[in-house]
């Protein structure tokens, strides 16, 4: 799964991205990026 990066300033490939409710009840996933190992999110995931 693809996700932007901030640290990167780029999209990047999501490692280990796992699937989450935030608390509006809208799904979305949260993972590391694959390069510099930074905390990603997605909404909609």
């Amino acid at each position: 799964m693809e996700a932007y990066c901030v640290k990167c300033k780029a999209k990047r490939e999501m490692k280990n991205p796992q699937q989450v409710t935030m608390k509006n009840g809208k799904t979305a996933a949260t993972g590391t990026c694959a390069v510099c190992g930074t905390k990603m999110f997605k909404i909609g995931g």
